[in-house]
Protein backbone atom coordinates (compact mmCIF):
# COMPACT_ATOMS: atom_id res chain seq x y z
CA UNK A 1 0.00 0.00 0.00
CA UNK A 2 0.99 3.45 -0.59
CA UNK A 3 0.91 6.70 1.61
CA UNK A 4 -1.63 8.86 0.15
CA UNK A 5 -2.38 12.55 0.54
CA UNK A 6 -6.15 12.88 1.08
CA UNK A 7 -7.84 16.24 2.15
CA UNK A 8 -9.17 15.83 6.06
CA UNK A 9 -12.91 15.70 4.90
CA UNK A 10 -12.59 12.53 3.13
CA UNK A 11 -10.46 11.34 6.35
CA UNK A 12 -12.73 8.79 8.87
CA UNK A 13 -12.21 10.40 12.05
CA UNK A 14 -14.16 7.87 13.19
CA UNK A 15 -11.13 5.79 12.58
CA UNK A 16 -10.34 3.30 15.95
CA UNK A 17 -6.94 4.80 14.98
CA UNK A 18 -7.67 8.38 16.03
CA UNK A 19 -8.53 7.32 19.37
CA UNK A 20 -5.18 7.94 21.07
CA UNK A 21 -5.19 11.48 19.32
CA UNK A 22 -8.26 12.30 21.02
CA UNK A 23 -7.56 10.81 24.44
CA UNK A 24 -4.04 12.83 24.21
CA UNK A 25 -5.24 15.97 22.78
CA UNK A 26 -9.00 17.00 23.52
CA UNK A 27 -9.18 20.00 20.83
CA UNK A 28 -7.93 16.97 18.31
CA UNK A 29 -11.73 16.86 16.99
CA UNK A 30 -11.99 20.17 16.27
CA UNK A 31 -9.18 20.84 15.05
CA UNK A 32 -9.52 18.68 12.55
CA UNK A 33 -12.89 19.79 11.43
CA UNK A 34 -10.99 22.81 10.74
CA UNK A 35 -8.66 21.43 8.19
CA UNK A 36 -11.12 20.14 5.85
CA UNK A 37 -9.82 21.56 3.29
CA UNK A 38 -5.95 20.97 4.38
CA UNK A 39 -4.33 17.44 3.25
CA UNK A 40 -2.65 14.95 5.19
CA UNK A 41 -0.73 11.80 4.30
CA UNK A 42 -2.79 8.38 5.15
CA UNK A 43 -1.74 4.62 5.10
CA UNK A 44 -4.05 2.16 5.06
CA UNK A 45 -3.80 -1.77 5.70
CA UNK A 46 -4.77 -4.02 3.33
CA UNK A 47 -8.23 -4.42 5.15
CA UNK A 48 -8.42 -0.47 4.89
CA UNK A 49 -8.27 0.22 8.36
CA UNK A 50 -5.63 3.36 8.75
CA UNK A 51 -2.36 2.10 10.37
CA UNK A 52 -0.69 5.94 9.50
CA UNK A 53 -1.18 9.49 9.55
CA UNK A 54 0.98 12.71 8.80
CA UNK A 55 0.28 16.25 8.52
CA UNK A 56 3.05 18.64 7.85
CA UNK A 57 2.98 22.41 7.23
CA UNK A 58 5.57 25.17 6.84
CA UNK A 59 6.29 28.25 9.21
CA UNK A 60 7.99 31.17 9.26
CA UNK A 61 9.56 33.02 11.85
CA UNK A 62 10.06 32.34 15.30
CA UNK A 63 8.19 29.25 17.62
CA UNK A 64 7.24 31.09 20.96
CA UNK A 65 5.12 28.57 22.18
CA UNK A 66 7.40 26.21 23.44
CA UNK A 67 9.87 26.96 26.42
CA UNK A 68 12.83 27.79 25.20
CA UNK A 69 11.54 29.73 22.01
CA UNK A 70 12.65 28.00 18.65
CA UNK A 71 14.36 31.46 17.22
CA UNK A 72 13.01 32.59 13.40
CA UNK A 73 13.74 30.16 10.65
CA UNK A 74 12.24 28.40 7.68
CA UNK A 75 11.16 25.60 9.05
CA UNK A 76 8.44 22.35 8.60
CA UNK A 77 6.36 21.30 11.50
CA UNK A 78 5.24 18.22 11.79
CA UNK A 79 1.57 18.98 12.87
CA UNK A 80 0.64 15.21 13.56
CA UNK A 81 1.89 12.03 12.82
CA UNK A 82 1.02 8.13 14.71
CA UNK A 83 1.68 5.19 13.03
CA UNK A 84 0.91 2.06 13.76
CA UNK A 85 3.54 -0.08 12.52
CA UNK A 86 2.79 -3.98 13.14
CA UNK A 87 7.04 -4.69 12.55
CA UNK A 88 7.07 -2.83 8.82
CA UNK A 89 9.21 -0.12 7.74
CA UNK A 90 6.32 2.29 8.13
CA UNK A 91 7.86 4.75 10.00
CA UNK A 92 11.31 5.05 8.02
CA UNK A 93 8.63 5.62 5.31
CA UNK A 94 6.71 8.59 6.93
CA UNK A 95 10.20 10.19 8.00
CA UNK A 96 11.41 10.12 4.38
CA UNK A 97 8.56 11.84 3.08
CA UNK A 98 9.13 14.60 5.62
CA UNK A 99 12.51 14.64 4.41
CA UNK A 100 11.13 14.61 1.03
CA UNK A 101 8.92 17.59 1.53
CA UNK A 102 11.76 20.00 3.66
CA UNK A 103 13.72 19.49 0.92
CA UNK A 104 11.29 20.79 -1.71
CA UNK A 105 10.30 23.53 0.64
CA UNK A 106 14.09 24.03 1.06
CA UNK A 107 13.35 24.86 5.00
CA UNK A 108 16.16 25.07 7.53
CA UNK A 109 14.68 23.37 10.23
CA UNK A 110 12.44 20.21 11.31
CA UNK A 111 10.28 19.75 14.62
CA UNK A 112 7.58 18.27 16.02
CA UNK A 113 6.15 17.80 19.62
CA UNK A 114 5.13 14.76 21.28
CA UNK A 115 4.34 12.86 24.83
CA UNK A 116 7.89 11.30 26.36
CA UNK A 117 5.50 8.45 27.15
CA UNK A 118 5.66 7.82 22.94
CA UNK A 119 9.58 6.00 23.58
CA UNK A 120 9.31 4.60 20.31
CA UNK A 121 8.44 7.34 18.09
CA UNK A 122 11.30 9.59 19.70
CA UNK A 123 13.69 7.05 19.21
CA UNK A 124 12.84 6.99 15.73
CA UNK A 125 13.15 10.71 15.46
CA UNK A 126 16.50 10.49 17.94
CA UNK A 127 17.51 8.26 14.76
CA UNK A 128 17.66 10.60 11.83
CA UNK A 129 19.13 13.23 14.06
CA UNK A 130 16.17 15.24 15.85
CA UNK A 131 17.39 16.20 19.48
CA UNK A 132 15.13 17.44 22.23
CA UNK A 133 15.97 21.52 22.53
CA UNK A 134 12.52 22.45 23.94
CA UNK A 135 9.27 21.67 25.93
CA UNK A 136 5.49 22.68 24.73
CA UNK A 137 3.02 23.00 28.22
CA UNK A 138 -0.56 23.42 27.14
CA UNK A 139 -3.78 22.03 28.92
CA UNK A 140 -3.11 18.51 27.61
CA UNK A 141 0.24 18.00 29.08
CA UNK A 142 4.29 18.98 28.83
CA UNK A 143 5.39 17.65 25.17
CA UNK A 144 9.33 17.36 24.14
CA UNK A 145 10.09 19.96 21.53
CA UNK A 146 12.17 17.32 18.86
CA UNK A 147 14.48 19.76 16.42
CA UNK A 148 16.35 18.51 13.04
CA UNK A 149 18.55 21.17 12.16
CA UNK A 150 19.19 20.53 8.20
CA UNK A 151 22.31 23.30 8.19
CA UNK A 152 24.17 21.58 11.22
CA UNK A 153 27.53 19.55 10.53
CA UNK A 154 27.64 16.21 9.56
CA UNK A 155 27.61 13.07 11.63
CA UNK A 156 26.62 9.60 10.49
CA UNK A 157 25.08 8.69 7.32
CA UNK A 158 21.96 8.28 8.99
CA UNK A 159 21.85 10.78 11.47
CA UNK A 160 22.53 13.62 9.40
CA UNK A 161 20.83 12.26 6.21
CA UNK A 162 19.94 13.47 3.60
CA UNK A 163 22.79 15.39 3.79
CA UNK A 164 26.05 14.19 1.60
CA UNK A 165 29.27 14.32 2.72
CA UNK A 166 32.70 14.85 1.06
CA UNK A 167 34.98 16.10 3.72
CA UNK A 168 37.11 12.92 4.26
CA UNK A 169 35.19 10.61 2.26
CA UNK A 170 36.02 9.11 -1.22
CA UNK A 171 33.42 9.53 -3.80
CA UNK A 172 32.42 6.71 -6.56
CA UNK A 173 29.94 6.21 -9.56
CA UNK A 174 28.01 3.15 -9.31
CA UNK A 175 26.41 1.56 -12.21
CA UNK A 176 23.07 -0.32 -11.99
CA UNK A 177 21.10 -1.97 -14.74
CA UNK A 178 17.92 -0.52 -15.33
CA UNK A 179 15.81 -3.40 -14.05
CA UNK A 180 17.72 -3.24 -10.56
CA UNK A 181 17.85 0.84 -10.86
CA UNK A 182 13.97 0.87 -11.08
CA UNK A 183 13.50 -1.14 -7.80
CA UNK A 184 15.70 0.18 -5.85
CA UNK A 185 15.23 4.20 -6.64
CA UNK A 186 12.00 4.61 -6.78
CA UNK A 187 12.02 8.74 -6.96
CA UNK A 188 14.90 8.20 -9.62
CA UNK A 189 12.73 6.57 -12.41
CA UNK A 190 13.50 8.05 -15.71
CA UNK A 191 10.14 9.96 -16.99
CA UNK A 192 11.80 13.11 -17.87
CA UNK A 193 10.21 14.99 -15.05
CA UNK A 194 11.20 15.64 -11.63
CA UNK A 195 10.55 13.55 -8.48
CA UNK A 196 6.97 13.92 -7.26
CA UNK A 197 7.00 14.73 -3.77
CA UNK A 198 3.88 14.06 -3.10
CA UNK A 199 3.22 10.38 -4.48
CA UNK A 200 4.67 8.34 -3.11
CA UNK A 201 5.59 6.30 -6.17
CA UNK A 202 6.68 2.70 -5.10
CA UNK A 203 6.63 0.41 -1.79
CA UNK A 204 10.26 0.09 -1.71
CA UNK A 205 10.62 3.87 -1.45
CA UNK A 206 12.98 3.53 1.57
CA UNK A 207 15.39 5.57 3.20
CA UNK A 208 17.90 2.23 3.28
CA UNK A 209 19.32 -0.29 0.50
CA UNK A 210 21.06 -3.04 0.31
CA UNK A 211 22.74 -3.65 -3.04
CA UNK A 212 25.06 -7.11 -4.34
CA UNK A 213 27.42 -6.40 -7.07
CA UNK A 214 31.09 -7.89 -8.11
CA UNK A 215 32.80 -5.05 -9.11
CA UNK A 216 36.28 -4.67 -8.23
CA UNK A 217 37.09 -2.28 -5.79
CA UNK A 218 33.89 -2.41 -4.10
CA UNK A 219 35.37 -3.96 -0.94
CA UNK A 220 37.36 -0.29 -0.11
CA UNK A 221 34.22 1.30 0.86
CA UNK A 222 33.91 2.80 3.90
CA UNK A 223 30.88 4.32 5.73
CA UNK A 224 30.65 8.05 4.28
CA UNK A 225 31.48 7.31 1.30
CA UNK A 226 29.64 8.61 -1.46
CA UNK A 227 27.79 7.29 -4.18
CA UNK A 228 26.92 8.49 -7.50
CA UNK A 229 24.15 6.16 -8.88
CA UNK A 230 24.26 5.65 -12.76
CA UNK A 231 21.99 3.72 -14.81
CA UNK A 232 23.22 1.86 -17.51
CA UNK A 233 21.55 2.11 -20.92
CA UNK A 234 18.07 0.69 -21.63
CA UNK A 235 18.76 0.13 -25.32
CA UNK A 236 16.04 2.86 -26.23
CA UNK A 237 19.12 5.06 -27.97
CA UNK A 238 22.58 5.44 -27.91
CA UNK A 239 24.14 4.77 -24.38
CA UNK A 240 25.95 8.19 -25.02
CA UNK A 241 22.68 9.36 -24.55
CA UNK A 242 20.33 6.90 -22.50
CA UNK A 243 22.87 5.83 -19.97
CA UNK A 244 22.90 8.75 -16.66
CA UNK A 245 23.47 9.26 -13.25
CA UNK A 246 20.12 9.78 -11.87
CA UNK A 247 20.78 9.70 -7.38
CA UNK A 248 23.38 10.62 -4.69
CA UNK A 249 24.15 7.65 -2.37
CA UNK A 250 26.11 7.65 1.20
CA UNK A 251 27.65 4.49 2.14
CA UNK A 252 26.34 2.88 5.69
CA UNK A 253 28.06 -0.42 5.73
CA UNK A 254 30.25 -2.60 3.19
CA UNK A 255 30.36 -6.35 3.90
CA UNK A 256 31.50 -9.69 2.49
CA UNK A 257 29.29 -12.06 1.82
CA UNK A 258 31.76 -14.21 3.09
CA UNK A 259 31.30 -12.24 6.68
CA UNK A 260 27.94 -13.81 6.93
CA UNK A 261 27.77 -17.14 9.11
CA UNK A 262 24.78 -18.74 7.40
CA UNK A 263 22.03 -18.35 5.16
CA UNK A 264 19.81 -17.19 7.38
CA UNK A 265 22.19 -14.54 8.47
CA UNK A 266 22.39 -13.31 5.13
CA UNK A 267 19.18 -13.22 4.59
CA UNK A 268 17.68 -11.57 7.56
CA UNK A 269 20.34 -8.66 6.32
CA UNK A 270 19.34 -8.09 3.32
CA UNK A 271 15.54 -8.82 3.49
CA UNK A 272 14.47 -5.75 4.77
CA UNK A 273 16.17 -3.07 2.18
CA UNK A 274 17.31 -5.20 -0.75
CA UNK A 275 15.07 -5.36 -4.74
CA UNK A 276 15.99 -8.93 -4.61
CA UNK A 277 13.27 -11.35 -3.80
CA UNK A 278 13.93 -14.13 -0.77
CA UNK A 279 14.90 -16.91 -4.17
CA UNK A 280 16.76 -14.36 -5.95
CA UNK A 281 19.29 -14.03 -2.21
CA UNK A 282 18.87 -17.57 -1.91
CA UNK A 283 20.58 -17.93 -5.28
CA UNK A 284 22.93 -15.42 -4.65
CA UNK A 285 24.00 -17.10 -1.66
CA UNK A 286 24.19 -20.44 -2.84
CA UNK A 287 26.61 -19.03 -5.83
CA UNK A 288 28.46 -16.13 -4.26
CA UNK A 289 28.85 -14.84 -7.69
CA UNK A 290 27.81 -11.02 -6.11
CA UNK A 291 30.18 -11.35 -3.02
CA UNK A 292 30.14 -7.25 -2.46
CA UNK A 293 26.98 -6.19 0.33
CA UNK A 294 26.39 -2.79 0.05
CA UNK A 295 24.06 -1.27 2.59
CA UNK A 296 23.73 2.83 2.19
CA UNK A 297 21.04 5.46 2.31
CA UNK A 298 19.22 6.99 -0.48
CA UNK A 299 19.86 10.91 -0.09
CA UNK A 300 19.05 12.42 -3.73
CA UNK A 301 16.87 12.08 -6.78
CA UNK A 302 18.83 14.18 -9.34
CA UNK A 303 16.52 16.81 -10.77
CA UNK A 304 18.00 16.62 -14.13
CA UNK A 305 19.58 13.07 -15.32
CA UNK A 306 22.99 13.71 -16.23
CA UNK A 307 24.56 11.90 -19.70
CA UNK A 308 27.17 9.67 -20.37
CA UNK A 309 27.75 12.05 -23.17
CA UNK A 310 28.24 15.38 -20.72
CA UNK A 311 29.88 13.78 -18.45
CA UNK A 312 32.33 12.12 -21.46
CA UNK A 313 32.30 15.66 -23.25
CA UNK A 314 32.86 18.15 -20.31
CA UNK A 315 33.41 16.61 -16.86
CA UNK A 316 36.16 14.29 -18.50
CA UNK A 317 35.43 10.91 -17.39
CA UNK A 318 37.35 8.11 -19.71
CA UNK A 319 34.67 6.99 -22.26
CA UNK A 320 37.24 3.72 -22.50
CA UNK A 321 37.29 2.95 -19.11
CA UNK A 322 34.70 0.19 -17.55
CA UNK A 323 31.65 1.98 -16.13
CA UNK A 324 31.15 -0.09 -12.68
CA UNK A 325 32.61 1.03 -10.45
CA UNK A 326 34.34 4.29 -10.79
CA UNK A 327 36.22 6.48 -8.76
CA UNK A 328 35.48 9.88 -9.59
CA UNK A 329 37.50 13.40 -7.81
CA UNK A 330 35.62 15.64 -5.67
CA UNK A 331 35.50 18.14 -8.28
CA UNK A 332 33.89 15.81 -11.06
CA UNK A 333 30.94 14.60 -8.41
CA UNK A 334 30.54 18.46 -7.99
CA UNK A 335 30.59 19.66 -11.63
CA UNK A 336 28.12 16.19 -12.25
CA UNK A 337 25.53 17.05 -9.01
CA UNK A 338 25.91 20.68 -10.45
CA UNK A 339 24.51 19.78 -13.97
CA UNK A 340 21.69 17.58 -11.98
CA UNK A 341 20.29 20.69 -10.45
CA UNK A 342 21.05 19.58 -6.68
CA UNK A 343 20.82 22.08 -4.06
CA UNK A 344 24.42 22.43 -3.19
CA UNK A 345 23.49 23.52 0.63
CA UNK A 346 22.88 19.47 0.79
CA UNK A 347 26.64 18.76 0.39
CA UNK A 348 28.51 19.25 3.01
CA UNK A 349 32.43 20.22 3.02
Amino acid sequence: MNLELRKFKDINLADPFFDSLKADYAEFPAWFAKKAEDAAYVFEGDGGAIDGFLYLKVEEGEVGDVVPPLPARRRIKIGTLKINAHGTKLGERFIKKIFDHALFEQVDEIYVTVFATHTSLIALFERYGFKALAEKHTQNGTELVLVRDLRSGYVNPTASYPLVPLNGHKVALLALYPQWHTRLLPDSILNNEDADVVEDVSHTNSIHKVYLAAMAGLSALEPGDVLLIYRTSDGAGHAHYRSVATSVCVVEEYRSIHSFPDLEAFLAYCRPYSVFTDAELRNFWAAKKYPHVIRFTYNIALKKRVTRGFMIEDVGLDAAARWGFLPLTHAQFQQIIRKGEVDESLIKH
